[in-house]
C-alpha cells in the first residue's frame, strides 16, 4: 500500500476499531454484571423471604412461596435431600440437586411440644425461636422448568434454622431473560453501528488527509517538473497554511534558491575559467608554432611566462575546487607573525619591497594550514605590489583574542561601492589593465574563502596613505587549558 491517503485511512480505522471493540466488549461486561448483580438480589429476596417463614415455625405444608412463575424455590436439608419445592416446578439445575420432588420427612414439631428433657427440668418453658442466617449467600446459575417452560436463573442459597434447631437451606431464583435481552440487544446494535462508524472513520480520514495532502502533490509535480526542464528559477507553491507542509515548502523553495546560486556560481566560473585558460593557451600556442616555423624567432621567456602563469591559474582553479567541495583546513599551530615575515623575504623581486611590522608578546599562533593561510598572505601581497605606487605597509598583532593581518597600499584604493564585488571570482576592476598585469582575478577571492574557513574574515578599507587596507583577522589558537594562545 503506497497511498500516504490508504495508510491513513486504514490506521485510523484500525485504531478505531480496536477501540469500540474494547469499549463495546468493557459495556458488555458491565452490563451483564449489573443486570446479573439485580436478578441476585431479587433472588435473594425471595429466598430470605421463605427463610424466615421456616424461622418462625412454618411447616413445610404451609410455606408461601410466593410468586412461583418468576422465583422457583427448593429447599432441602443438612443431608441435602428436598424437603419443600415450588408449584409446578418440573426440573432445576445449577442448586446442587436435581430433585424436585420432597422426600418423605417427619412433620416438623409444633412450637407447643415438649421434650423429655423440658419435663426432666420441669420448667415448661418454649424452645428458642429460629433465626435466619446473615451471612451473604451463595450465588449459582443455572435453568429452571416451571409449568412446561424452561428459562436461566440467578440462584440464591439462604440458610435457616427452624425453631427445632433444624439447618435448611432455601433456593430462590430469579430470571436472567431481561439480562439476556438486554445484552442481546446493545450487542446487536454494536455489531450493527461498528462497520458504519468504520465506514464514517475511513471515509473521513481519507478526504481530511487528502485534503492536508494536496499542497504536498502540488509541491511534487512543481518539482518534477523542475527536474524534467532543468530550470531552477521556478518554485513550489507555498500553501498559506502555518503547518509542517508550509514549512517544507518555504525550505524547498530556499534550498532552489540556494541551488540555483550555487549552479549559476558554478556555470560563470566554467565559463571564465574557460575564458582565462583560452589565453594563456592560446599565446603558447602561437609562439610554439612561430618557434617551429623559425627558430630564430621562438620567444622562450615569454613562453615561459605563459606557463607559469597558465600553472598558477591552474593550482587557483584547483584549490577553489577544493574549498567548493568543502575541504576543511587542518589545525596546526601556525606563526603568523613568522609566517608574514617568510612570504616578505621570499619576494626579493618585488618592485616595492613591503615594511612588515610584527607587535606582541611571543608568538602569534592560529590554528589552520600553513599552505593556505601562507596563499592569503601571498595573494594580498600580489595584490597591494599591482597597485602600490610606492609604500607597502605589513603588520601583524593581537586583536581581541585573535590575530590581525593588515596589508596597506598608498594606490588609488577601491571604491566604496566596490569593496565586496572586489572578492568575487575573475573580478577586476581596471579592465583597461592587460591580463599580464593584472592577474585572473582569483587572488582575493581565494583569500576571502580560505580566512572563512578558519573562522575568520577578510575586508578592504581606505588605508590612512589614501590607498587600499586589507584587515585579514583570525581567531587565535586555543591553548591546551582551554584559554587563547599567548600572543
Amino acid at each position: 500500500m503506497r497511498s500516504v491517503r490508504a495508510r491513513a485511512a486504514l490506521g485510523a480505522t484500525l485504531v478505531v476499531a480496536v477501540a469500540l471493540t474494547v469499549a463495546g466488549l468493557a459495556v458488555l461486561l458491565v452490563l451483564r454484571g449489573n443486570l446479573t448483580d439485580r436478578a441476585g438480589l431479587e433472588a435473594e429476596v425471595a429466598a430470605r423471604e421463605v427463610a424466615g417463614q421456616l424461622a418462625l415455625g412454618a411447616t413445610y405444608a404451609e410455606l408461601e412461596l410466593g410468586d412461583e412463575d418468576t422465583h422457583p424455590v427448593q429447599v432441602t436439608d443438612e443431608q441435602g435431600s428436598v424437603v419443600a419445592v415450588s408449584k409446578d416446578l418440573e426440573a432445576i439445575s445449577g442448586t446442587g440437586t436435581a430433585q424436585v420432588v420432597p422426600v418423605p420427612s417427619a412433620p416438623v414439631p409444633s412450637p407447643g411440644d415438649d421434650d423429655d428433657d423440658d419435663d426432666d427440668d420441669g420448667g415448661g418453658s418454649e424452645p428458642a425461636r429460629g433465626e435466619v442466617s446473615s451471612d451473604p449467600p451463595d450465588f449459582a446459575n443455572g435453568t429452571a422448568t416451571v409449568d412446561g417452560e424452561t428459562a436461566d436463573y440467578r440462584f440464591a442459597a439462604v440458610e435457616s434454622t427452624t425453631e427445632q434447631d433444624v439447618t435448611l437451606t432455601v433456593r430462590a431464583g430469579a430470571p436472567l431473560a431481561a439480562e439476556q435481552e438486554a445484552v442481546d440487544t446493545v450487542r446487536t446494535s454494536m455489531l450493527t453501528g461498528l462497520p458504519l462508524m468504520l465506514l464514517v472513520v475511513a471515509g473521513v480520514t481519507w478526504l481530511v488527509t487528502r485534503r492536508a495532502l494536496r499542497p504536498v502533490e502540488d509541491i511534487r509535480q512543481e518539482m518534477a517538473a523542475i527536474t524534467a526542464s532543468e530550470d531552477l528559477s521556478r518554485r513550489v507553491p507555498e500553501p498559506d497554511s502555518r503547518d509542517e507542509i508550509a514549512r517544507l515548502a518555504r525550505t524547498t523553495n530556499e534550498t532552489l534558491t540556494v541551488l540555483e546560486a550555487s549552479v549559476d556560481r558554478q556555470r560563470r566560473f566554467v565559463a571564465d575559467a574557460s575564458h582565462e585558460l583560452r589565453s594563456p593557451i592560446a599565446s603558447l600556442r602561437t609562439q610554439l608554432e612561430v618557434g617551429q616555423a623559425h627558430p630564430e624567432l621562438l620567444d622562450v621567456p615569454g613562453a615561459v611566462a605563459d606557463t607559469v602563469r597558465l600553472q598558477a591559474l591552474a593550482a587557483d582553479l584547483l584549490l577553489l575546487a577544493r574549498l567548493d567541495a568543502g575541504e576543511r583546513p587542518g589545525r596546526t599551530a601556525v606563526d603568523v607573525g613568522a609566517l608574514v615575515r617568510e612570504e616578505v623575504s621570499q619576494r626579493t623581486a618585488d618592485r616595492i619591497p613591503p615594511e612588515v611590522s610584527v607587535v606582541g608578546r611571543g608568538s602569534l599562533e592560529v590554528a589552520g594550514s600553513r599552505g593556505q593561510l601562507a596563499r592569503v598572505i601571498g595573494n594580498l601581497l600580489d595584490n597591494a605590489q599591482r597597485h602600490a605606487e610606492r609604500s607597502i605597509a605589513v603588520s601583524v598583532r593581537e586583536d581581541r583574542g585573535g590575530v590581525l593581518v593588515e596589508v596597506a597600499d598608498d594606490g588609488s584604493g577601491v571604491p566604496g561601492a566596490e569593496r565586496d564585488r572586489i572578492f568575487e571570482r575573475f573580478v577586476r576592476l581596471d579592465d583597461a589593465r592587460s591580463r599580464d598585469d593584472g592577474g585572473a582575478g582569483l587572488g582575493l577571492a581565494i583569500a576571502r574563502d580560505v580566512a572563512s574557513r578558519h573562522g575568520g574574515t577578510l575586508t578592504v578599507a581606505e588605508a590612512p596613505g589614501g590607498g587600499a587596507l586589507f584587515t585579514l583577522r583570525l581567531p587565535s589558537r586555543p591553548a591546551p587549558g582551554g584559554e587563547p594562545a599567548a600572543g
